[in-house]
């Protein structure tokens, strides 16, 4: 049973996403470890850094997020398994996973990387992932944004504040607004844009490449992506996707990433391990809830093991509410696949969907001892626990948060143990939290303001300190949000952002 939100993202909003310089870490300032909005950074200024945070908060409240812990941690392995390969250094990352079946993916300040289901869903292999991926890290290591825009360095944060403007408006159902609000009427520099977007989308290309290889993953998949976008093309009868039209996919390009690729190899050839293939199903069974005997008629079509087609077999039961024939499918499978943790997490999550909570903790805990700290066996736990023991779900969602600072749906869960352990100062700090991760910062600074008179009366005097510290911030979150609101409402004349990226990605990215 797979987590999932209320809406879908247009085509628009997948064509319209931008990869911008990546932050330096952010600074923990507070009990959460949560990143400071109004913190600086050394590879961009404190404003782009600010701007781009804010723009996350924003998306989590707009756009529908895939709420899939699984595929989560699958995707935040995968991307730090390029990481130290990319020319990145100092990093912290955010992932978001967007429940949407467009192929794409993107990069924006302070660290954020998006990836749409329907990515999994249209590639059939890892490294063909990777491939997009390492390609978003490419932009970003070049700092591609930052040296576009240093041609017209007084309009820079501006054409930012619209680009990312115009990524909210189609997220939530804008379209085609989405796209011209982000664009603008730029027709004058679109010939010159497009020459200097080539050599930016060919050095992403080399410089990801690089990173496949030194990653372990195989060149040539970057090249066969390449191949099966121009195939998808020509079966739609040369209509492209709207992604292609703002990120074109050049014959040339193919030909020199192709030529780069015959000569490199995976440094560290990787023995095969079906878990790409098992979050692949799971991304199938998202972008198909309605009819998911399509998802099981996707993964047949590629070359994925029996094991995981018995797996999605066992997710579509589950779905169906055929919980004990999941669970003795996911069990049988998880003793031929002891090793992989995907499976016994899977199962423990069904049970918990189920309702079967002590059955959900039980299985939680099995995975705990052997892989202490993993993130979807530990969420699970916490959510199972709820109804069971909730002082000892806080405990553990507190934890969690703590390593998962930009997790709005933690900071929910926590309110709630919080709630209902007693802490009732707790609870409205955590939920203030989850507002203003979700952009209602407003509210989140009433809700402090709750916290604190609760602290008052209860003579808790280590949450109102916390409280107190938190409030701080969130007065110089609110100034951001203003300002970001600011920029996105104010508008720009046509032809005075000469450097809206007309280069954005393939990918998705800028």
């Amino acid at each position: 049973m797979l987590r999932k939100t209320r809406t879908c993202l247009t085509a628009g909003a997948a064509a319209l996403t931008l990869a911008l310089t990546l932050a330096a870490p952010a600074t923990a300032t507070d009990d959460y470890g949560l990143p400071s909005l109004t913190g600086t950074s050394q590879a961009m200024t404190g404003e782009e850094f600010r701007l781009g945070r804010a723009w996350l908060r924003q998306f989590h409240a707009r756009a529908p997020i895939w709420q899939d812990p699984i595929a989560q941690e699958y995707v935040e392995t995968l991307l730090g398994r390029l990481l130290p390969h990319s020319g990145l250094s100092d990093t912290r990352s955010v992932v978001v996973l967007v429940d949407s079946r467009t192929l794409n993916a993107f990069a924006v300040p302070g660290g954020v990387v998006g990836v749409n289901a329907g990515l999994f869903a249209f590639a059939d292999e890892e490294d063909a992932v990777a491939s997009v991926l390492a390609h978003e890290l490419g932009h970003l290591s070049q700092r591609h944004y930052a040296r576009g825009q240093a041609r017209a360095e007084q309009t820079q944060l501006p054409a930012m504040a619209a680009m990312l403007a115009g990524m909210l408006i189609a997220a939530s159902g804008g379209g085609d607004a989405g796209i011209a609000a982000a664009m603008g009427s730029q027709a004058a520099f679109i010939q010159d844009q497009l020459a200097y977007s080539r050599r930016f989308e060919q050095e992403a290309d080399r410089l990801g490449l690089q990173t496949m290889a030194q990653a372990g993953f195989d060149p040539e998949a970057m090249v066969r992506m390449f191949r099966a976008m121009q195939r998808q093309v020509s079966l739609q009868g040369g209509n492209p996707p709207e992604f292609l039209l703002t990120h074109p996919l050049t014959e040339s390009r193919i030909s020199d990433a192709e030529s780069r690729a015959s000569q490199l190899e995976a440094i560290r050839p990787r023995e095969g391990d079906p878990s790409y293939h098992l979050v692949r199903a799971r991304a199938l069974l998202t972008v198909n809830q309605r009819d998911p005997q399509q998802a099981a008629t996707r993964l047949a079509q590629s070359d994925a093991p029996p094991a995981v087609r018995r797996y999605l077999d066992a997710l579509i039961a589950a779905h169906n509410g055929q919980t004990d024939t999941a669970l003795s499918q996911l069990d049988a499978i998880a003793r031929e696949l002891p090793d992989l943790a995907i499976i016994p997490a899977s199962a423990a999550d069904v049970a918990f969907q189920a309702g079967r909570y002590d059955d959900a903790i039980e299985r939680s805990r099995r995975i705990l001892r052997l892989m202490p700290g993993h993130m979807p066996a530990t969420r699970t736990l916490g959510e199972a626990l709820l109804q069971r023991e909730p002082n000892e779900a806080y405990r553990i969602l507190r934890d969690l948060s703590e390593r998962r600072p930009e997790d709005p749906q933690v900071f929910a869960l926590l309110a709630e143990a919080a709630g209902r352990s007693g802490r009732e100062a707790w609870g409205h700090l955590a939920r203030a939290e989850h507002m203003q991760l979700t952009g209602d910062i407003q509210r989140a600074i009433r809700q402090l303001d709750v916290a604190r008179q609760v602290a008052e009366q209860s003579g808790d005097g280590n949450a109102l300190a916390r409280i107190e510290q938190r409030r701080e911030a969130f007065v110089g979150y609110r100034e951001t949000m203003e300002k970001f609101r600011y920029r996105v409402g104010a508008g720009v004349t046509p032809g005075a952002l000469p450097h809206h990226r007309t280069y954005r990605s393939v990918y998705g990215g800028s």
